[in-house]
């Protein structure tokens, strides 16, 4: 969360000339309801089930950027999946960072936890994000974490 995988993935999909998909806007509008909504309605066992089955139909399209929420990345069967179909990158962040970043943010409903609980999560989240085929600074220059992930595209995917 906040560690700017849509800004970075927007300006990735431009300079490969690919499609960009944000997996969470795409379930707002399949649900006509805000995330915020859609946890408090169907609660969030519900979003979680929808954002996998999501992710694996949009796998099947070609030449995309797929933008995942911070649970999906999370996921270890998620995961798993998204290393066998692409390149799985992580921008990390430090918890201070991503407090800063994602501040009182009302579209976000787990930032509606405790610092503890919000810092147990992030910890927790993590375990699974370092198994991305690549980790970057998420701090750093949006044009340097560009270059970076063409270098590792052209040398290895492309």
């Amino acid at each position: 969360m906040c560690s700017g995988k849509t800004t970075l993935g927007k300006r990735l999909s431009e300079k490969l000339g690919w499609a960009f998909i944000d997996v969470d806007e795409e379930i707002q509008k399949l649900e006509k309801m805000s995330i915020p909504e859609i946890f408090e309605k169907m609660g969030e066992a519900y979003f979680r089930k929808l954002e996998l089955e999501l992710l694996k139909d949009l796998s099947q399209k070609e030449r995309v950027v797929i933008s995942t929420g911070g649970g999906l990345g999370a996921n270890q069967e998620a995961m798993d999946f998204m290393k066998s179909k692409g390149l799985v990158i992580w921008l990390r962040i430090d918890f201070e960072t991503f407090l800063k970043r994602c501040g009182d943010d009302p579209s976000r409903p787990l930032l509606r936890k405790k610092r503890e609980e919000l810092l147990s999560l992030f910890e927790e989240r993590s375990k699974t994000y370092t198994q991305a085929h690549l980790v970057l600074d998420g701090r750093n220059d949006a044009k340097e974490l560009l270059g970076s992930i063409m270098l590792v595209l052209q040398n290895s995917f492309l």
